[in-house]
């Protein structure tokens, strides 16, 4: 039956991420212009919004939903392989985080895109580069709109569409108006709902299942082998390494994660976050994770009984929260989705409007004014995301499925791109557009044909033939055109930045 009760702090909390949204952007216009406002906030970033920025768009609805209902299933397995992710900011910042802020300053550069072009002197790149951003993001985006309405619907009782229309359009609209700071101090709000809902549905589950020593208790007598490491062979040692590639090592090669080291203010803004951010980031996901294998001690019935492993939190928090209580819980995953959609689509309209309309206009000559780029991108942004919304009226099955795949192709495709362009003197654009083309479609070949090596997932593969299409192409090929390699690999002195 549809609750009133928990449904007024979701629109609570959607109307006042929308009003920040409206005022950070009213209040962010600068002398830079539209283009540096919109896409990358006039680098203003201070610690701790580029630390929340960061958590949020890396910790999605999987992460609140598809991930701990994993964890339901294996036991504290998955959550010794979930701990990785403490290591993903501190690994982001540490080697990305300066290099791609001072290249980005002296290109003026507003898009991971802009960085590549500039450094590998490749339009074809660049196209491929945004066609990749694009699919890729759009999968992740449905994801996180599927993963929220169906949530939502579950703890309130209202119709999976009626979820899908108010918090999808919303988010859709305040990260059209919001640009990249909006989104930015939206995203810290949304970290801080993320934070709230762990803690509230922890303290239900707790409750409901009689204290920790219970609950273990009852986990314990149920399904012993979801105490051990190895979960019973559910969590082999392969797993283990692919699964820490992926949500771990890797992902400071996300595209989406690698703009925010482009929009912050100042070198102490990026070490204060990585310390600020790594702790936050630890005590989120792993504490997310940690919830599902708690929730076996409170629903302990077959799987059949719930339907998939993304119905065990919504359940968790319908069975062990009042409904009031239960409304606050669904806000930490909701903001979890929209912090993550928010973030993708600006980063998905500045690779069509950014990097391939202005860029080829400016090529022919033609110059387009601020009022112009405005509409278009806002529009691009509108565009992409009712797209978006559309595809996920049709819901797909498995949700953190959908986002590690769409995790593993964009982390094939721009690692060694990314690695090659900072630090790499002979990567050359043949080994970049060979790397990306080559690795990615390895990759998406093996996944849909269900190829594996040593049983261990198919990013092994793809990343392998990555990295040597890379090396082959660079050194195979001679490219004279390195115009900007003094801005990439030249002296930096401290106060640049």
């Amino acid at each position: 039956m549809a609750s009133i009760v928990g449904i007024v702090p979701v629109i609570l909390f959607l109307l006042a991420a929308l009003a920040l949204s409206i005022s950070v952007r009213r209040r962010s216009r600068s002398g830079a212009g539209f283009v540096n406002d919109y896409f990358i906030g006039s680098r203003s970033l201070g610690a701790f919004v580029l630390a929340m920025t960061t958590i949020a768009t890396y910790g999605s609805v999987s992460s609140f939903v598809g991930g701990p209902g994993q964890a339901w299933t294996i036991g504290w397995g998955w959550v010794y392989m979930a701990a990785v992710q403490v290591t993903a900011l501190f690994v982001l910042y540490g080697i990305m985080g300066k290099k791609m802020a001072l290249v980005s300053r002296k290109l003026n550069a507003v898009t991971v895109i802009d960085v590549l072009r500039a450094r590998y002197r490749s339009d074809a790149l660049a196209i491929v580069a945004a066609l990749v951003i694009v699919v890729f993001f759009g999968t992740t985006m449905i994801a996180q709109f599927v993963g929220g309405a169906k949530l939502f619907a579950a703890v309130t009782g209202y119709s999976y569409l009626t979820g899908l229309v108010l918090f999808g359009l919303a988010v859709v609209i305040f990260t059209t108006i919001g640009g990249f700071k909006g989104v930015a101090v939206t995203d810290a709000l949304c970290g801080i709902a993320m934070l709230v809902g762990i803690f509230v549905l922890a303290g239900g589950i707790l409750h409901a299942g009689g204290g920790w020593d219970n609950l273990m208790a009852t986990i314990e007598r149920n399904h012993p082998e979801m105490m051990e490491p190895l979960s019973g062979g559910h969590m082999p040692y392969g797993l283990y390494f692919t699964q820490w590639l992926i949500v771990g090592i890797f992902t400071f090669c996300l595209p989406q994660s690698a703009v925010r080291t482009m929009g912050f203010r100042d070198a102490k803004s990026l070490r204060c976050a990585m310390v600020l951010g790594t702790v936050i980031i630890g005590a989120m996901l792993i504490g997310c994770t940690a919830l599902g294998t708690m929730s076996a001690g409170v629903l302990t019935d077959d799987i059949s009984a719930y339907g998939s492993i993304d119905n065990i939190i919504p359940t968790a928090i319908v069975s062990t929260l009042p409904p009031w209580l239960a409304g606050v819980a669904i806000i930490g995953p909701i903001a979890a989705s929209i912090s993550t959609v928010s973030s993708l689509l600006i980063a998905a309209s500045s690779a069509i409007v950014k990097d391939i309309w202005i860029h080829y206009g400016s090529r022919a000559g033609k110059t387009a004014s601020d009022r112009t780029i405005e509409v278009s991108s806002q529009a691009a942004t509108l565009g992409i995301g009712f797209v978006v919304f559309v595809l996920a009226v049709t819901p797909p099955a498995v949700i953190w499925q959908i986002n590690m795949f769409a995790f593993g192709g964009l982390e094939t495709a721009f690692c060694w791109v990314f690695l090659g362009a900072l630090f790499w003197r002979r990567a050359n654009k043949y080994g970049a557009l060979l790397s990306m083309v080559g690795g990615t479609a390895a990759y998406c070949v093996c996944m849909a044909l269900g190829i594996k090596l040593f049983g261990l997932h198919q990013i092994t593969i793809g990343l392998t033939v990555a990295l040597l299409l890379m090396v082959v192409g660079s050194l195979a090929f001679k490219d004279r055109e390195c115009s900007h390699l003094p801005v990439f690999f030249g002296e930096s002195s401290r106060s640049d930045l």
